[in-house]
């Protein structure tokens, strides 16, 4: 049983508890299901325990409920119907951690495959369970498991990379609207595609017709796809990483547009400098960088680091030109990357219109009480003069 110190029950409305807010813990092992009560003894919720990190405990359940294969077979059940419409998503991210009521998973699904990330040691423990659960709800999936190091290291696991127990196919190719992406299991960042960015695609397809386009961090190419398959005539694919240059050129092939993308590999602050200097114009911009902010400690050196990609990607813009600018930093709010962008534009002395803020993808929901699944933000802009 973990009880919490009077006064420290924000349990109450939000499943994470650190241990600040523990007054003792009894009875329950490292990994282990654990109940909380507040100060009166009063129950408050069941979840698991880790008292390795500052995390401590998570809430996964506010009922008085055993956290059985029947539990995970109702909270997947509900998170598969949320993102259905009368059939099963063979694309999608089929439960997002706390905004499904399970802290610390991840399920992502790629047709045939499920790929499943715990990122907390109660949930490495309660695998199989879920593994049996996922199959009940949607289907005798193959599933592969891509555990991260860095949430492994603090919970204190071993992160697992590769198949639960049946091999499924080493690569799919999925289709995203009229796109289609490979997806290699164990190869690349997170399960695969980044899903979370799959309206905002589409919408850049949606404004690329006869547009030059330029793709920044472009990682594996989606946006560029999406863009000249809407029609861009040229796209410009900025990315760092020798693995992701392989998968984008792969995905440009697979989709029939590699003629009229040119593939840079090249620091994206420097070579936004290098095309400034060149005096280069593009009519559609998108700015997609991974998160400068890991840390509440880190958030200034990340909103230096917004501003300038933001700065010099206005430079590039033509008049009538847009710009689609994100933030996965969630400890940058929208307000402040508002402000930083708001900035980058005064010193440019460039008039930018907001035509959308932006954010992550449907089947990425977000519960008010835990901003922290809010993470993605982003803007439309426009250059007006």
């Amino acid at each position: 049983m973990l009880r919490l110190k009077r006064g420290r029950e924000r349990a109450r409305v939000h499943p994470w508890i650190f241990k600040g807010e523990v007054a003792d813990v009894a009875g329950a092992e490292q990994g282990g299901v654990v109940t909380v009560v507040d100060a009166g003894s009063h129950f408050v919720g069941r979840g698991y325990y880790n008292p390795r990190p500052a995390l401590c405990c998570r809430i996964v359940t506010r009922a008085n409920e055993p956290l059985d294969e029947a539990f995970f077979r109702r909270r997947l059940a509900a998170a598969v119907a949320l993102r259905s419409a009368g059939n099963t998503p063979t694309l999608a991210r089929l439960v997002w951690s706390e905004a499904d009521g399970l802290p610390g998973l991840v399920i992502d699904r790629y047709g045939p495959v499920a790929v499943m990330q715990c990122f907390t040691l109660g949930m490495t423990r309660a695998r199989l369970l879920v593994a049996r659960a996922l199959r009940t709800v949607v289907g005798d999936l193959a599933i592969f498991n891509r555990d991260e190091p860095t949430p492994a290291r603090l919970e204190g696991f071993d992160p697992v990379v590769g198949w639960l127990d049946q091999a499924g196919p080493d690569s799919v190719v999925v289709k995203e609207g009229p796109a289609k992406f490979a997806v290699t299991f164990g190869a690349g960042q997170k399960t695969g595609v980044y899903l979370d960015q799959r309206d905002n695609r589409r919408l850049a397809a949606s404004l690329a017709r006869d547009r030059d386009v330029l793709d920044v961090f472009a990682y594996e190419a989606g946006f560029a796809c999406h863009a000249l398959l809407g029609g861009a005539r040229h796209a410009l694919c900025v990315e760092s990483s020798p693995d992701a240059l392989a998968a984008a050129r792969a995905n440009l092939e697979v989709n029939g547009v590699a003629e009229r993308c040119e593939l840079r590999g090249a620091n994206a602050f420097d070579e936004l400098r290098r095309l400034e200097r060149e005096r280069a114009r593009f009519e559609l911009v998108v700015l997609d960088p991974p998160p400068f902010a890991r840390g509440r400690d880190t958030v200034e050196a990340a909103l230096r680091g917004y501003k300038e990609i933001n700065l010099r990607a206005m430079r590039l813009l033509e008049r009538g030109g847009r710009l689609l600018t994100f933030s996965c930093s969630h400890h940058v709010s929208e307000a402040v990357f508002e402000d930083v962008c708001r900035e980058a534009a005064a010193d440019v002395g460039v008039t930018l219109r907001l035509l959308a803020p932006l954010t992550q993808a449907a089947d990425h929901p977000v519960l008010l009480g835990v901003p922290e699944t809010r993470y993605l933000k982003g803007l439309l802009l426009e250059a007006v003069s």
